[in-house]
Order: C-alpha cells, then structure tokens, then sequence
C-alpha cells in the first residue's frame, strides 16, 4: 500500500481469474466473464453500453491519491485489483451517447475485514465530490444510526488523516461537506425518525444482510428519481437472516450471472467459498476474502479457525463471517440455506388437478398465524407442498415484526383477514376450494383448538386425523423430511413464506435422541412447516412399506388405494 497504479486493471483481474492466476468463486468468475463477453458486445445496437478505462480510473485515482486509512501505518492507498475490477467496473461502463454509468446497483459480498469500509469510505468522498453531481446527497446506511457510523466516521476520519481533502470538506457531528458542489455526505439508517425528503445521487448499504424488509431500501431507490446517474450499493458479508432483501438479491445474483435472467444495470461481486469446496481446507480461503495478504493474514485465520471449530456457535460465526456461507444462527437449526437451496424445481398445478393429496393445517392462537397445506406424493421419493397461510390484518397492520405480510398477500401466499383475528370458516372454505380441484384423502391436524373447524370439515365429508404433537408422532416424519430435504426432492415452487418457514425451524433433540421443532425466536414463525410436517405423518405412512427384509419401498397413494 505504499504507491499507487498508474492505470485501471479492471479488465486484467478479470482475464486473471479466468485463466486461473488469481483463485477466485464460481460467481466471481462468471463476473469476470460477463465483463470480457460485455466487451465484444459493446456498443452495438442491442447492447449501447461501452466500457471507458479512463472514468473507471477517475474514481480508483482519487481514492488512491486522496485517502488514507484511518488505522494502520499506510502513506496511502493503493486499491487491489479485485478493487479496480469493482470500482472499475461500477464507474468505467457507460452509456455510448450520454456517457452515464450503466449500473445502478450493485452487490458487493465480502468476507469479514477485507478492506470494505476503507473501499466504500473513498466511494463516498469521489461521489460526493468528483462525480459530476450539483447538490449530490451520498448516504451511508445501515440498520441502526450505531452502524451507519461506523462507515461515516472512517469517512470523516479519511478527512482529517488528508490534508489536501480537509481543505475541501467540511466535518460536522452529522454530515461531511462539499461546499463546491454544495454535497454532502449523511449517515442514515432504518430507525431513524425521519427519511422522507432524501434525495440520493449514492446510496450504500452496509452489512445489508441485517435487514429484514425493504422499507428503508424502497424509501431509497424512491429518493434517485431526480438523480441522472444514481448508483445504489449493497456491500456486505453473509448472515443469519435467510429470508431478508439480502437472501432475494444473492439469489437474483446468480441468476443474473448465469444469464437464466437478463439484467444490464446491476452489478455483482460475489466473493465465497463454492458449494463443493472444503471449509476445512485453506487453500479456498481466499475465495471469499480477496484481500488475503493485505487486510488479512492466513495464518492467523487458520490459528482461529483451529480455535473455533470446536464451539458450535464460534464455528458458525467463522463459517459465516470468514467464509461467506450463510449459516443458522444455532448448530441445531433445522436445515440451513445450502439445503434449501437444493429444493429448487417447481411444477405446473394444472398438473396436479384431480391427484391424491394430504391435507394439514396448524391453528395458532387466532390472533396470529394459522396455516393450512396440502401434500401430494409425485413419485420416486419426490413430493409437492402446497400452503397457504392466514394472518390478521389488525397484526400485519402493526408490523412490529418487519415480516413482509403485503407482498406474501400479493404473491398468494397469505390471506389477511379482515378484523382482529382469523375466522377459522376461511381455513375450511381453502380447504373446500381445493377439493374442487385436488383428490383430498386425509386432513391431519393437531387437536388443539381444533374441535370447531374439524367437525365444520367432517361435516363436508372430510375425513380426518388427528396427529399428536409429541416426540412419538413427529420424531420419524421430522427425521423423514430432513432426509427429503438433503436429497433436493420437496417441491415448493419456491414460495418466500414456505421457504421463510423452513428457515426458522430449530431442531430440539430430547434425551432419547427423538427430534421435535420449534422456532428459532418469538418472531420466526413455524406454523406452516408445522402444517406440513402433520401432513407428512400420513404422507409417509402412506408412500412407505417396510418389507419382512427390512427394506424400505415406495409407493404412490394411488398403489396404496387400491
């Protein structure tokens, strides 16, 4: 870090990682492929975006020549290449015509302590200053005021370590000024009293992986509409919450990055360890922590993890922060986001019409959530879940919780009910509306509270059953699902609530080693997993037949109907 580059090498760490001189993920190469393939394309008719070596350049060379890091023995600051290739790649591709930045968004997903604070810090003072923005407005955001600081004060410390940019900005308790494009730079964050009137030319997101809604990111990409190149960045490591905006964005990456979906204007650095990787080995390390060498030491990170791997929790932490997988926040979390991951197919319910089903469903108390579902065997092990859940609207009104009731409502998901609580007449006509569609054999469900609603579905000519909520019923269906769930053969549709379920299951194991469930906090709701998992006591009693040999055969509900 002790002088600076003369040039951009934003496409030489791209050609690097391709042909295998710098280790980098699978999705970090197919950036650097995108990047490569955008060259051949650029400026033709179909793609009007060119790549300028010398705007991406403009940006590296004022952080590099400007700002100092506040901590450490460093002159100046010489951004590596993995650097360059982002803030390359972020500044230098620009419309042909007007010479405006192509990307609008970009993700940045970084382990712990690979320079990302210093990095965004001299983002934030070029955009402020140099960016070719009047009146620019760059907030640095977070969940908490504590934690927006944070990249604020590394910016106002920047200032004053600089004396050539403390002659030009300003440093007050709550802002950094630019008086000659009258810029500023503010801290914000999601509990802040006040965020209407924002008016973003930058926006980065710090440690996005906190948050468990897009209020704040809605509120934001809202306030760019005045802005003619707005950039909007979310710079962050992997997380417990594996059902906020960061687990929606991580997925639209690699979708993106595969070309399964088109989308020039964001841009992603998605650095990780690859799902067949060793943790264990450190060779892969660097993957997801390419400034290996600089910020971080290899040794010393092997010393921690030989510390650490043998406490469930601090290995977990390492896991997360270190090797940028996102993990449960409890060793005994149920499943985690890799084997989620694996249960991605989805099927057409037109195919499903007049096919044999289970049926579950979970009463909670009436004021929260009561979920309903449906289970149909496919074959070959495989089986689809259909749920659907009903909430309140008095308490998706209040939204304490920052659950995402609308859009779940919006999707079909979800039913909010008019009122206070939930009127159970809706769970029986949902069940009644399916019948006209799916062959119903069983409604299985846990008996309390139940008494109403299972006489209202006998009475329709349902037949049911109860399924006990106690070890002796649930510990081989939890144990059957889990291995279900490992091989990739649950079929969702990849509904958000569903999937938001199964990642809030914690697996209770009791002295006899039987598994039960339960959540993994007051707010992480289980009912419709719990749903499910009385569905599936039938299911699997219905598609499993142990021979006098002790092997294990399946069959479909039509086999055993007959």
């Amino acid at each position: 870090m002790s002088s600076r580059s003369s040039e951009l090498k934003t496409t030489e760490y791209a050609h690097d990682v391709l042909v295998g001189r710098v280790i980098a993920s699978q999705k970090v190469e197919m950036a650097c492929q995108r990047h490569i393939n955008d060259l051949k394309r650029a400026g033709s008719d179909d793609f009007p975006w060119v790549f300028s070596p010398e705007k991406g350049f403009r940006a590296v060379d004022f952080i590099q020549r400007f700002c100092k890091p506040s901590q450490g023995d460093f002159d100046r600051l010489e951004l590596e290449p993995w650097q360059h290739f982002i803030i390359g790649s972020l500044h230098g591709w620009v419309h042909k015509d007007t010479g405006l930045r192509r990307f609008k968004e970009g993700l940045i997903f970084v382990g712990r302590k690979n320079g990302k604070s210093t990095m965004v810090s001299g983002l934030s003072l070029y955009g402020s200053s140099k960016d070719g923005e009047n009146g620019a407005r760059v907030y640095l955001l977070a969940n908490s005021m504590k934690q927006a600081r944070v990249v604020f004060d590394e910016c106002k410390n920047m200032v004053k370590k600089s004396p050539i940019l403390q002659s030009h900005f300003q440093t007050v308790l709550h802002e950094i000024r630019y008086d000659q494009t009258f810029s500023r730079i503010e801290p914000q964050a999601s509990d802040s009293e006040k965020l209407d009137g924002l008016n973003c030319h930058l926006g980065i997101f710090d440690e996005i992986h906190e948050y468990k809604d897009y209020k704040m990111i809605n509120v934001i990409k809202n306030s760019t509409g005045a802005r003619k190149q707005p950039l909007i960045l979310y710079i962050t490591t992997a997380g417990y919450q594996l059902d906020g905006p960061l687990m929606d964005y991580y997925e639209k990456s690699e979708d993106v990055l595969t070309g399964a979906i088109q989308d020039e204007r964001s841009f992603y650095y998605m650095a990780e360890i690859d799902p067949e990787d060793d943790m264990e080995n450190p060779k892969n390390w660097v993957k997801a922590n390419p400034n290996m060498g600089v910020t971080l030491d290899l040794q010393t990170l092997i010393e921690e993890w030989n510390s650490r791997k043998h406490v469930p929790g601090e290995r977990s932490d390492f896991i997360t922060k270190r090797l940028n997988v996102f993990c449960q926040t409890s060793e005994q979390s149920f499943i985690d986001y890799e084997i989620v991951k694996r249960n991605a197919d989805t099927i057409d319910l037109e195919q499903l019409q007049g096919k044999e089903c289970i049926g579950g469903f979970d009463l909670s108390n009436t004021e929260d959530f009561t979920s309903a579902c449906l289970e149909f065997p496919l074959g070959e092990g495989r089986v689809f879940v259909l749920s659907h859940t009903f909430v309140p609207k008095r308490k998706a009104d209040l939204d304490s919780e920052k659950i995402p009731y609308w859009e779940w409502k919006q999707e079909g998901l979800l039913t909010i009910c008019d009122g206070d609580y939930v009127d159970y007449q809706l769970v029986l006509d949902w069940f009644i509306e399916k019948a006209k569609l799916y062959n119903i054999k069983h409604i299985t469900y846990d008996p309390a509270n139940a008494y109403r609603l299972v006489e209202d579905l006998k009475s329709h000519g349902f037949a049911t059953e109860v399924v006990r909520q106690g070890a002796k019923t649930l510990n081989a269906p939890m144990k059957d699902v889990k291995e279900l769930l490992l091989d990739g053969k649950v079929v969702f549709n990849q509904s958000k609530l569903f999937r938001w379920y199964l990642n809030n299951v914690k697996l209770v194991v009791d002295r006899n080693g039987n598994w039960l469930p339960t959540k993994q906090s007051r707010y992480r709701k289980i009912d419709g997993f719990a749903a499910w998992l009385n569905a599936h006591v039938k299911v699997m009693e219905m598609m499993v037949r142990i021979k006098p040999t002790g092997n294990i055969e399946f069959f479909s509900i039509n086999d055993l109907m007959k």
